[in-house]
């Protein structure tokens, strides 16, 4: 017996006569694959930041709002742009972010993922402010973190094959292990492509007015929307110009993060497209004084958001 048929057994048994029955089974009709209880029907685009300051200006802009929890964390369903929307925080972390979109893709119908929210800048040539899209993440800290073989040499194990990718350090970046319903077998991956269809849209996005000051407090270059380069996420807060100069040369990242490669895994994982905005709040080590996210992140948050609304105004 499959488990969505013990699911529907056992639903049925707590019904009492045919009337019960009937709800029972009307109840149970909802279900998605995995056996989770469907709460809505309706296709939807998963709109995810992963914490609050990120999330405040979608949810002014939210309409029709209705409120589900779910382990605690909250799902709102309601139109954005007119478009239907599931909007929710990943939390911070890859963990919490692959756990939370999976709960969202488990309980809500979901179409496509789109994640707006801060970044660190690893790209010397962008500025906090700016907004990034980029065309794939890989999780740049998943690593063997290597013996030392000699002072200051660190070597993989000879059996250790997936460690092709240049080192910092005694930390060896290494692709991460996934399957997917397309493909069963387990692959290594190291990026994770967000959709061209959803990337071409992002491109066609005309001027968005996007803000330089706030609070009081005003950046030096006027932002602007970039769309391509890569992106990379890892569980670790980024401040450090060694770290952001070795990530810039080997990966082309344009940003870092802690949430959306994971987030792109499970998208991968399940078959749904997802596509990034990403706003730089903070250059992750390589500015000249403190790190400037305490400063410039609701600049940044506000100025991601802004993009994906007008990405989704002209979704079709």
């Amino acid at each position: 017996m499959t488990i969505r048929r013990q699911l529907i057994v056992r639903c049925a048994a707590v019904a009492v006569g045919a009337a019960g029955l009937a709800l029972a089974l009307s109840g149970c009709a909802g279900m998605s694959t995995t056996g989770a209880v469907r709460l809505d029907e309706t296709p939807r685009i998963a709109v995810i930041t992963a914490f609050q300051p990120e999330i405040v200006l979608l949810s002014q802009r939210l309409q029709g709002a209705k409120r589900y929890s779910v382990n605690g964390n909250d799902f709102t369903t309601g139109t954005l742009e007119g478009k239907p929307v599931v909007l929710f925080l990943s939390g911070i972390s890859m963990t919490n972010a692959t756990m939370n979109t999976q709960v969202a893709l488990d309980r809500f119908k979901v179409s496509h993922i789109v994640f707006s929210g801060i970044a660190g800048g690893v790209n010397p040539a962008l500025h906090i402010g700016d907004v990034t899209v980029p065309v794939q993440w890989g999780q740049y800290l998943e690593v063997l973190m290597a013996r030392e073989t000699a002072p200051g040499t660190y070597s993989p194990p000879p059996w250790m094959k997936d460690v092709t990718m240049p080192a910092f350090g005694m930390m060896h970046p290494r692709p991460v292990e996934v399957r997917s319903a397309a493909q069963p077998d387990i692959v290594r991956k190291f990026w994770f492509e967000v959709d061209p269809q959803m990337l071409a849209v992002a491109r066609s996005i005309g001027n968005v007015e996007l803000a330089n000051c706030a609070a009081g407090k005003c950046l030096t270059t006027q932002p602007r929307l970039v769309v391509g380069g890569n992106g990379v996420s890892g569980q670790a807060f980024m401040d450090n110009r060694a770290y952001r100069e070795y990530v810039f040369k080997n990966f082309q990242a344009n940003t870092l993060d802690m949430e959306t490669a994971a987030v792109g895994m499970v998208a991968y994982s399940n078959g749904v497209p997802y596509l990034a905005f990403r706003s730089l709040s903070d250059l992750a080590g390589g500015g000249s004084e403190e790190n400037e996210m305490g400063t410039f992140m609701g600049i940044a948050a506000d100025n991601s958001a802004k993009v994906m609304l007008a990405f989704l105004a002209a979704w079709k």
